[in-house]
């Protein structure tokens, strides 16, 4: 019977099992992502989520496979019985919105802040709901494969494509969320990097989408929708990706700026000195002020805001000083989602700059988040820089990714060492906390070892720079030894 249970266990496809990850399809075009293998996704996933007989989403974003692959995934839903709502050129959070708002299963072809070489899919079942591999990702991973051995068979009435322009729906539900008409004038230099933040930002916080003009002077940097990012790569949590926006910023005497990656899900602030408001600080002012509306609306709620375990410590003091309770979580986009829906969670930020919203069907959106900081600092006087300071209380490393031959070993040897003086836990990997007093020397370190290569990821955070740096020091030396 185990020899049967063996044979008879899914085989997945190579080319599938090459592009589909815990969370999401990503892979190198034409050597992973092909437009038969998502084609073949396409099929599976309308099977995965029901939507023979009704409609599917499909958007992309500016890479130039990418309208290639929404046209392949059409031919494979379509050969399902779905009908395909094209919403054309968009951001990852416009998927979610198209989603959330029409009610129903989503595709986004984007690989957010990967090179040019890549793309990928970001599901969505009915109301902008994740789908990860324990949610649905595997048994769409067995289904493309039969299909790819054996082809799509199609069903007696196909689905038909139609087109549907999303945008300006978009940003006047953006702005019913979090009005910005009564703020003091604010002039902003915003660093799209080439991503569809070129596209989102005019609709939303200019008058792109046919809406009333906001006290906001914008100011773009790589606004043109380019998928081979000739400027600089559309990941702004690397800091070199930052350094031309500091730069614009301190040049017009700004009072912020502004940068999207390349799916525009998520932002990063910069102060009016050109220095990085830290996505810790982003999550404890949005926290604020959805706590604060949750407050009003439902006065005898119990809130809960999520926060994950290597955001700053002054996240779950802010959340727990604005009267909600705060919810720890492992690292993990749609497992945040998740949690965001089973918790009821109002609000809930990550380190990596994700924020997820329940006003936006526990989704995230980096826009959202960046209306939330415009709202709050737009409302005082002081500079951005002194506005921040009261949110970053702390110092912290930021992540530091060692290449380690024995992983194990590198873990046990960092237990040894702390055992004794630190607190422990394992929710996702090991988190150490100095086991003093609730005083000036608190100080935490968390490691996790890589899903996927020989790698311990540290993030450290302490009262001060000295303690920090001393923390760091030790646990790298433990690391690397």
């Amino acid at each position: 019977m185990g020899s049967e249970s063996i044979n008879d266990a899914p085989r997945i496809d190579e080319r599938v099992k090459a592009v589909v990850g815990a969370y999401d399809v990503r892979g190198v075009v034409g050597d992973d992502l092909t437009e038969d293998v998502v084609e073949a996704l396409a099929a599976a996933f309308v099977d995965e989520v029901g939507a023979a007989g009704t409609s599917v989403i499909v958007g992309h974003d500016m890479r130039d496979s990418s309208p290639v692959f929404a046209a392949a995934f059409a031919r494979g839903a379509n050969a399902r019985g779905a009908d395909v709502l094209s919403i054309g050129l968009c951001s990852t959070d416009e998927s979610y919105f198209a989603s959330g708002s029409l009610g129903f299963p989503a595709a986004m072809f984007t690989a957010s802040h990967n090179p040019a070489t890549y793309n990928g899919i970001k599901f969505s079942r009915a109301g902008a709901e994740a789908i990860s591999r324990a949610t649905g990702l595997s048994s769409i991973s067995e289904r493309a494969s039969r299909f790819l051995d054996e082809g799509v068979p199609s069903v007696e009435t196909p689905g038909s494509v139609r087109e549907r322009d999303i945008l300006a729906d978009y940003a006047r539900y953006l702005r019913s969320l979090v009005p910005l008409d009564g703020i003091r004038p604010l002039r902003i230099v915003v660093d799209a990097g080439n991503g569809m933040g070129g596209l989102t930002v005019p609709a939303v916080l200019e008058t792109a989408a046919g809406l009333p003009a906001l006290p906001l002077t914008i100011i773009p940097l790589y606004f043109e929708l380019d998928g081979t990012f000739p400027n600089h790569e559309a990941n702004p949590l690397e800091p070199k990706n930052l350094v031309d926006l500091q730069k614009a910023v301190v040049e017009h005497g700004a009072d912020l700026g502004l940068a999207f990656d390349g799916d525009a899900d998520r932002c990063f602030v910069i102060d009016e000195r050109g220095e990085a408001v830290t996505p810790s600080a982003i999550a404890a002012i949005v926290a604020v002020r959805e706590i604060a509306r949750a407050r009003r609306e439902a006065p005898d709620e119990q809130i809960h805001v999520i926060h994950n375990l290597i955001t700053s410590r002054i996240v779950p003091e802010t959340i727990e000083a604005a009267g909600a309770i705060p919810v720890r979580t492992k690292v993990g986009h749609s497992l945040i989602k998740d949690e965001m829906r089973r918790t009821g969670a109002v609000f809930g930020g990550e380190h990596s700059a994700h924020y997820y919203f329940r006003d936006f069907w526990s989704a995230d959106n980096g826009m959202l988040a960046a209306m939330h900081v415009l709202a709050e600092f737009g409302a005082q006087g002081e500079p951005l820089s002194a506005f921040a300071a009261e949110y970053s209380p702390y110092a912290a490393s930021g992540e530091i990714n060692s290449t380690v031959a024995d992983v194990p070993a590198a873990y046990a040897r960092v237990v040894e060492s702390f055992s004794g003086r630190a607190d422990f836990d394992e929710l996702d990997g090991l988190t150490v906390t100095g086991n003093a007093s609730m005083d000036d020397d608190f100080w935490w370190f968390s490691v996790r070892p890589s899903n996927t290569e020989p790698l311990l990821r540290l993030n450290v955070e302490a009262a001060t720079p000295e303690r920090m740096q001393s923390i760091r020091d030790e646990v790298l030396a433990l690391i690397r030894s």
